[in-house]
């Protein structure tokens, strides 16, 4: 990423990079059970992955939203995110990187995911002067993720809530607890 504004930040190693995301308990359970996205998620919806933490924690609001109850780290292959990446077109119009609005529409349309770039959060939840990268998959991007790209699915909802508690008691505590994110190198 050339422009410092918009990073990918996340977990990773050699082979894997962590991803999250929150869904409801009917979902949630039977994927952890499984390690494998199962009925009732729906494979013909667009899914929606973070490799921020604190993004992931903004949007499920640290697993009190309806809905967003239950916290997912799940390891993908990197090179199924790489695939993401490389087969993405951004979710609005950019005339820095499209020639037209007709040509970012007719490439929104074929593209099996999407890219969108959101301001990144502190523990707070505060905007920070960067944007993190959220990641939309719909079609065969839901079906190589589910199938081919997860490693493991693990609930993190118990660190979640540790956390959050800790904000208000014993801040240094809480930000020992946040996973050791690092710069994803691009391409």
């Amino acid at each position: 990423m050339d422009n410092k504004k918009k990073q990918i930040r996340a977990v990773f190693d050699d082979e894997t990079i962590i991803v999250y995301q929150a869904y409801r308990k009917e979902i949630a359970i039977p994927a952890i059970k499984n390690q494998k996205f199962v009925a009732p998620f729906k494979m013909d919806r667009m899914t929606w992955i973070k490799p921020s933490f604190l993004w992931m924690m903004y949007r499920c609001g640290w697993g009190l939203k309806e809905g967003q109850e239950h916290i997912l780290a799940i390891r993908i292959k990197r090179e199924g995110f790489q695939w993401a990446l490389d087969n993405s077109c951004l979710s609005h119009f950019n005339p820095d990187f499209h020639s037209s609005r007709e040509e970012w529409k007719e490439k929104l349309q074929k593209s099996p995911v999407r890219i969108q770039w959101d301001p990144e959060r502190d523990i707070h939840l505060e905007k920070l002067n960067y944007r993190s990268i959220q990641i939309g998959l719909s079609g065969e991007a839901v079906t190589k993720y589910v199938n081919d790209w997860v490693v493991s699915i693990t609930d993190i909802t118990p660190l979640c809530k540790k956390i959050h508690l800790l904000i208000s008691k014993d801040l240094p505590k809480a930000l020992k607890h946040l996973p050791k994110e690092r710069l994803f190198p691009s391409r």
